[in-house]
């Protein structure tokens, strides 16, 4: 096995790494530092958060920096407040007895502070790029003499944004630097900014399948979304030793779940980006001490957190890729200790974990979530150890003599009964807690581990079943055996994969098409009899595919291919009107003697104003409106004349009720503009459009 001896490092390293108690180097270490010793090419290093990439480029570099000279020679870049201190402790305690000096720059803390310790000659700098590119601007910090540049987690900078601070320093160190960048991923913008920025480099990555270890034990629960929280408690209650982090995708919903678990009883604290440094600070310190057993963070601000014995890690929401997820996982199981890393999914997520678990090359297998019975069995059971530790221990001799005077109120079990109560409240009781609904298998057909696609291809490009299933297979490199419940139609198909199967079959023809894929996911019916739509025709009920054929003489429903039938009414009829001389009339005028299809008891009035007039100007000038205001209106609607039979009701919310403006009596024309110009906006009656 290779010792750090063999790296090539000086005496002075080994003997720090020695009274550190590091004797073998990790994998990223081990192809890291004899790069950095033995050439002078940059680097780049992917590996995961806790692989040890601080020591990777920080033992190499305190080498190759003059202790002697006061300024600064490595400039190191951190996303976070809480990683940039991280790394200056742990190289302070790697430099062994150089003279050599660390300052940490960072956001929340006083620039004068940060000053005091740029000016007595720092060599190293580590900080996030908002405050160091504040010095740089104020002019505290020089950068002229730098021969180093480090960026650390360099795709979580650019995630949170800091894509433009970085490229202002780059631009204010010297082009004859060596740079070292190391992320966990290696996005778009991260490659750009290589080529941007470094010469010649050397890639030194630490493969996937090194980063899960066997030591995780992984799980996950599936719970509707609004149960979520339930599930957590219930996983935290059950757990004989809890002592981990639960992971939240956004700042809010990590303040909230927080609140909820102190809410419940729970030693719970949340950090953010949002948190005071100084906040930041006093939590970490509690959480590390174990003062608080439960921390929600977000992902961002969980980064330079090193504890090495947490037991467990809860994604309380799924992170948005599968590597940051081997992130999460990876802060528990280290240093040879066992640890466990939970999920909890609702249903719509199961696609998701099961595209995380094939990239992360590991079984996530699924759990019931605890019943309210074994959460009371749990608690139960821990009471009783710690009452029996108490007596074992004999702490309790300082209650002796309320217990003998509590004896004389009742017997023993009363007494005792009594006290729990008071010391418990309602936590053994279960109707203190709430029931978490069973998730629901779906209504269709497919398997809840298996999905429905569509095909472009059928019986007129000569598609069979079989061939139809050999032609994926083929196409996708999978089993044809994975391939269920083919039904091939004239121009299309439908075909049934298991999860798995379908993402690889899905992400093959996408990158083979140009245009529209070939292969696609079939829609789902989101209303109705469930489960998902062929040729856009919804499930019968009991989840069958309706027949793509005409219906014949089968009786009900909407019928195209059925001539309408003489002197009935009703239905929807596309060639003949409903009844002569009533209803929608599309044949023959709106009024002309006969009764409208809006009034059937009244004849149309020859000259009134009113109603809805399609063949008469409104105006003078041929300008036409729906809206009659400058017609007087007819006698039988004047006040104090007796209403015409068959005439409409009186309107009390007329429009002129909402103008400012007095409204124009009825008896007497609006005026009109000079020119004849009216107030009004003609109205087309014209529907063709």
């Amino acid at each position: 096995m290779t010792t750090f001896s063999d790296l090539g490092l000086q005496e002075t390293t080994l003997q720090a790494l020695e009274k550190k108690g590091f004797l073998h180097p990790t994998p990223i270490q081990a192809l890291t530092i004899p790069i950095f010793l033995q050439t002078d090419k940059d680097i780049i290093g992917k590996a995961q958060t806790g692989t040890g990439k601080t020591a990777a480029f920080a033992l190499p570099l305190l080498e190759q920096l003059d202790e002697n000279s006061k300024h600064v020679q490595a400039l190191i870049l951190a996303p976070t407040r809480e990683l940039a201190l991280q790394v200056a402790e742990e190289i302070m305690s790697l430099k062994g007895t150089r003279r050599i000096f660390v300052q940490a720059v960072y956001g929340g803390q006083s620039y004068d502070t940060q000053i005091r310790g740029l000016r007595k000659g720092a060599q190293i700098v580590v900080g996030t790029p908002g405050r160091v590119r504040d010095h740089i601007e104020k002019g505290t910090l020089q950068l002229s003499h730098v021969t180093h540049m480090v960026l650390d987690e360099a795709d979580e900078m650019l995630n949170m944004g800091f894509l433009d601070e970085v490229e202002d320093i780059l631009k204010s160190i010297p082009e004859s630097k060596r740079m070292l960048l190391f992320s966990a991923t290696m996005p778009p913008e991260i490659l750009k900014l290589t080529r941007k920025f470094m010469r010649d480099y050397e890639l030194v990555e630490v493969k996937s399948v090194q980063l899960t270890t066997d030591l995780i034990d992984q799980m996950f629960f599936e719970v509707r979304h609004a149960d979520r929280f339930e599930a957590l408690c219930r996983i935290i209650d059950t757990e004989p030793e809890f002592y981990g982090i639960v992971f939240c995708r956004t700042k809010v919903e990590t303040d909230e779940v927080a609140n909820k678990l102190v809410d419940r009883g729970f030693d719970a604290e949340a950090i953010h980006g949002d948190v005071t440094q100084f906040q930041r600070e006093l939590i970490l310190k509690k959480f590390k001490y174990k003062k608080v057993n439960i921390l929600v963070a977000t992902d961002v601000a969980a980064r330079g957190i090193d504890i090495s014995d947490l037991t467990h890690v809860i994604n309380f929401t799924l992170p948005q890729d599968p590597e940051a997820y081997v992130h999460r996982i990876g802060r528990t199981g280290r240093a040879g200790k066992h640890g466990t890393a939970i999920s909890i999914i609702s249903p719509a997520e199961h696609k998701d974990l099961l595209f995380i678990q094939k990239i992360a090359k590991s079984k996530i297998r699924k759990e019931e979530v605890p019943s309210v019975a074994d959460v009371v069995e749990t608690k139960a059971m821990k009471v009783k150890t710690e009452l029996s530790n108490i007596i074992t221990n004999n702490k309790s001799a300082a209650y002796l003599e309320l217990a003998a005077e509590l004896l004389q109120e009742g017997s023993p079990e009363q007494v005792l009964a009594a006290v729990l109560t008071h010391t418990l409240k309602d936590t053994l009781d279960p109707a203190h807690y709430q029931e978490i609904a069973e998730v629901s298998a779906r209504r269709s057909t497919i398997g809840a581990n298996m999905a429905r696609l569509f095909v472009a291809k059928g019986h007129r490009d000569g598609m069979n079943i079989e061939k139809l299933s050999g032609w994926l297979a083929e196409e996708a490199g999978i089993q044809a055996s994975a391939i269920h419940d083919v039904r091939v139609f004239d121009e299309f198909s439908f075909v049934t994969v298991p999860f798995e199967e379908g993402e690889q079959i899905l992400t093959v023809f996408h990158r083979k098409s140009k245009g529209k894929p070939i292969v696609t996911r079939a829609r789902e019916e989101k209303q109705g009899g469930g489960g998902f739509r062929e040729g856009g025709k919804p499930f019968r009920e009991g989840g069958k595919f309706r027949d793509k054929g005409p219906r014949g003489d089968r009786p009900g429903g909407f019928r195209k291919d059925r001539p309408s039938r003489e002197g009935e009414g009703g239905g929807f009829r596309k060639d003949k009107p409903f009844r002569e001389g009533e209803g929608w009339k599309k044949d023959k005028p709106f009024r002309e003697g006969e009764s409208s299809g809006f009034r059937k008891d009244k004849p149309s009035r020859e000259g009134d104003g009113g109603g809805w007039k399609k063949d008469k100007p409104f105006r003078e000038g041929g300008e036409r409106s729906n809206f009659n205001s400058d017609k007087a209106a007819p006698k039988s609607h004047r006040k104090g004349a007796a209403p015409t039979e068959g005439a409409p009701k009186k309107r009390s919310n007329k429009l002129t009720d909402y103008l400012d403006k007095p409204a124009a009596s009825a008896d007497k024309p609006s005026k009109k503009k000079p020119g004849g110009k009216s107030d009004f906006i003609p109205f087309n009656d014209d529907l063709s459009w």
